[in-house]
């Protein structure tokens, strides 16, 4: 995974970054300067320690470390057609290697290592670094775009088949032989990668609303991803597109609740960045024993996110580093003072904290911060008495949580909810009233409760959007 910075400092950082990548196994980072490069352990979340810097070479582009060995790959500007691999442990260059134009990415895994060029590939034996193939009918390919699994035992090989559609070809690094072609997509190739196994291949176009992953080596699509219903700026003339307006339209008539529900993105988990205008790169990684989400700026900072692989939702900025300078920074003095945020799992194990107050009661349901979404995360838990927990919460009769509003009822029915009926309400203690809405599990309480709302409405909307 690798990206290029801009060109000039971003957010006062006293110097650039060049390129930052993560390697195969997202234990480390590097990241290249004008200065040199620098590597970096990816073992704690609280600490970001420095492995190897070096200011031998000046105006870094490109850095790629082999695992977690003592191998790293090295581009400058200085000499863009020269590739240098170093011993970074012994201080000592293995060997290096020119090519006809520049080199604009490098791939490898423990048995090939891969150089792009604009309009042709090489595939060195890693071992030896002797030259085994040189792939020369490929597509102009301007931003060295292409992949090569981690899985030494298959060592597929992914680029662009084209340079105007998105298709990929798919190479097989040992017997060194095209394996099958892919029409991916409609528009031009942004991403591709392998999952760690090589058997999978997810792919995205530069319009970005779509991922694809494909089987290797059939190159049959198993899975589509697409982005939330909220980016797409107008919707086709066809049977789904009515669909989508239609429910668009219904939201304006709904519940500021529901109609956040409606809609909702499809993503999983989101992760929200605290600036704009940088170039990023991101991965999943498990640290600590618990999944984050890790994204390192071209600003020069790495920020990490605790991630929730049960319920998703929105992952938690717990640390930021800072890449350059100093390695405490006013930044993580802010992360540590601020105040907890919303007690869901990717909060509670945020990270180690003075106080034992962090860990919030399973009949305690946590509330947003003032000027977030007033949803909050509700889990199923057992029963352990006849009688349901205060706060706004019961149990149905098949166990799974509802909610109300605290136990006021307007004629028998929950004021909030107008269509839930009497024996469908948890009853709940005399408590003041809160605008408690479960999000995951509970989204299905309050769709049901809603839905002879939505239907009543469809007639309405039918002469509304002109359908």
């Amino acid at each position: 995974m690798e990206a290029e910075a801009a060109d000039g400092p971003a957010g006062g950082v006293e110097a650039a970054l060049s390129c930052f990548s993560f390697n195969q196994d997202c234990t480390s980072l590097a990241i290249g300067t004008k200065a040199g490069y620098k590597l970096f352990s990816l073992s704690s979340v609280e600490q970001l320690d420095q492995v190897h810097g070096s200011n031998e070479i000046p105006d870094v582009y490109i850095v790629e470390r082999l695992f977690s060995s003592s191998l790293v790959v090295v581009v400058s500007h200085t000499k863009p057609r020269q590739m240098n691999v170093y011993h970074f442990k012994k201080g000592t260059e293995i060997c290096n290697y020119s090519y006809s134009s520049n080199i604009l990415s490098i791939r490898l895994n423990r048995q090939r290592l891969l150089v792009c060029l604009e309009e042709s590939i090489y595939i060195h034996n890693i071992k030896d670094m002797k030259l085994l193939k040189t792939i020369l009918d490929v597509p102009a390919n301007p931003t060295g775009l292409c992949a090569l699994s981690i899985n030494h035992s298959n060592s597929y090989v992914a680029y662009p088949g084209s340079l105007t559609t998105g298709e990929i070809v798919l190479y097989d690094g040992h017997s060194l032989k095209t394996v099958c072609t892919i029409a991916a997509h409609e528009g031009t190739l942004a991403a591709i990668t392998f999952n760690a196994s090589g058997s999978k291949l997810a792919s995205a176009s530069e319009k970005g609303t779509v991922i694809r992953v494909f089987s290797v080596p059939e190159g049959q699509k198993l899975y589509e991803f697409r982005r939330g219903m909220k980016s797409r700026p107008e919707e086709p003339a066809t049977w789904s597109g009515y669909m989508g307006k239609m429910f668009m339209a219904a939201s304006t008539y709904l519940p500021a609740q529901v109609s956040d529900m409606m809609n909702q993105d499809r993503a999983f988990a989101t992760g929200r960045l605290t600036f704009s205008g940088q170039k990023n790169i991101c991965t999943l990684s498990t640290i600590q024993k618990l999944p984050r989400l890790l994204v390192a700026s071209s600003d020069g900072h790495l920020y990490i996110y605790n991630l929730d692989p049960q319920d998703g939702g929105e992952c938690v900025l717990i640390k930021t580093h800072r890449l350059l300078g100093s390695g405490t920074t006013e930044e993580n003095k802010e992360n540590d003072l601020r105040p907890s945020l919303p007690q869901s799992y990717a909060a509670t194990v945020a990270r180690p904290s003075a106080s034992s107050a962090s860990t919030v009661p399973d009949n305690i349901v946590p509330r947003k911060p003032e000027g977030q979404s007033e949803a909050v995360m509700m889990r199923r838990a057992p029963q352990k008495s006849g009688h349901p927990p205060s706060g706004g919460f019961g149990e149905n009769q098949e166990g799974g949580r509802m909610a109300c509003d605290g136990g006021r009822r307007v004629g028998g029915r929950n004021p909030r909810c107008p269509l839930l009926k009497p024996q469908d309400v948890a009853r709940c203690s005399a408590s003041p009233p809160q605008s408690r809405l479960p999000v995951g599990t509970g989204d299905a309480v309050y769709a049901s409760c809603y839905w002879n709302y939505i239907t009543a409405i469809m007639s309405m909307l039918t002469n509304h959007i002109g359908l």
